[in-house]
């Protein structure tokens, strides 16, 4: 009695321990590579109008499928993320050694809104685009956090990220920023939520079950499984994060070609804009000099505001990350939902904007 007793006290502790670790770890990887660095670029924001160039370059450009555009994209794209991508992958495979799945099955595990509003709400923090948040949805997957639940973290991070927000509102104007947070929430909460429809519903005997062989899962070396996770988590990610960023870069001349004045503003281009926005990948915060200098060569409001939402929302390298944690159904529902949405906001774009 005396040594189960002793036996659940020292574990009690060591989950305590890894918890607190985990938080830290998180805290000080988030303050590096996002709190600080947003902090001084708020301020670049407001006294210039501006945070950088547009990723794509010159929208007027013409060009062709090119193994050279392809890379030369690829590398400026990952030097402006490798930091949040490391961070992202670490995180995603913290989760699943150094966070209690019994925990994470009362908060996240059910099917329920609440779950999917802590979801949505644990995203605020992270600040990350859609590839960098991909790896740690793929943790709560593995820890069998539900779908709405997965999905709100990894939509949240960059549709309601606040320093975007904040960003937006100097650079653009606080309606396109009153538009994003509007889709924002219908993606992050509606959708996801909605998402949980397209999947078998997990009834509360199954959770107990899960709850009940969740200790014998965690037992063993830290080291060993952590390894073990970050090992796997890598070895499919990277390979498929690289070539599908290589892959967007040789076509995204194809997928956002130079507009002239007539289709500026029309439903057709905020479609087209709509799906490519859906499709391409970009770093945080990377759609506001997209939208604003295509906006200096005359695109319409509407096909901006369908950019707003689908350009940081998913992309096609994202969804090929998170295609093995997700049933493929519920990442077309969302996907299809993207554009949908898109669409709207651009329509709602040709009037507001």
């Amino acid at each position: 009695m005396r040594q189960s007793t002793y036996s659940e006290s020292s574990r009690s502790k060591r989950t305590i321990i890894f918890v607190i670790a985990f938080f830290l770890i998180a805290i000080a990887g988030l303050a590096y590579v996002k709190w600080v660095p947003y902090y001084g670029k708020s301020f670049l924001a407001a006294t210039t109008h501006s945070i950088g160039d547009s990723i794509l370059g010159d929208p007027s450009a013409t060009g062709s499928f090119s193994w050279e555009s392809a890379t030369s994209y690829a590398l400026t794209y990952f030097k402006a993320v490798w930091k949040a991508a490391v961070l992202g992958i670490i995180l995603g495979s913290l989760i699943q050694v150094l966070l209690p799945a019994n925990w994470l099955l009362k908060v996240l595990g059910k099917t329920s809104f609440g779950s999917t509003a802590i979801g949505g709400l644990s995203a605020l923090p992270g600040m990350m685009c859609t590839c960098c948040a991909a790896p740690v949805a793929v943790g709560l997957r593995k820890k069998n956090a539900s779908v709405g639940a997965s999905l709100a973290f990894w939509i949240g991070n960059p549709m309601l990220n606040p320093a975007t927000l904040i960003f937006m509102t100097f650079v653009l104007s606080w309606k396109f920023t009153l538009l994003r947070v509007v889709f924002g929430i219908v993606l992050t909460f509606g959708v996801s939520y909605l998402a949980n429809r397209f999947v078998k519903q997990t009834n509360s005997v199954d959770i107990e079950s899960i709850m009940d062989k969740a200790p014998m899962e965690e037992t063993g070396s830290f080291l060993v499984r952590w390894m073990k996770s970050l090992g796997s988590m890598s070895l499919y990610i990277l390979p498929a994060y690289v070539l599908s960023v290589l892959l967007m870069g040789a076509v995204r001349v194809w997928l956002f070609p130079h507009v002239g004045e007539v289709a500026a503003n029309t439903i057709v281009t905020i479609i087209l804009f709509s799906i490519a926005g859906m499709l391409f990948v970009i770093p945080t915060a990377a759609e506001i000099p997209i939208i604003q200098t295509f906006m200096s060569f005359g695109l319409g409001g509407g096909p901006a505001a369908a950019l707003l939402v689908t350009l940081p929302a998913i992309s096609l390298p994202s969804l090929l990350l998170v295609a093995r944690s997700f049933p493929k159904r519920v990442l077309l529902f969302v996907s299809a939902a993207v554009v949908t949405l898109g669409i709207v906001s651009g329509l709602v774009g040709m009037v507001l904007l």
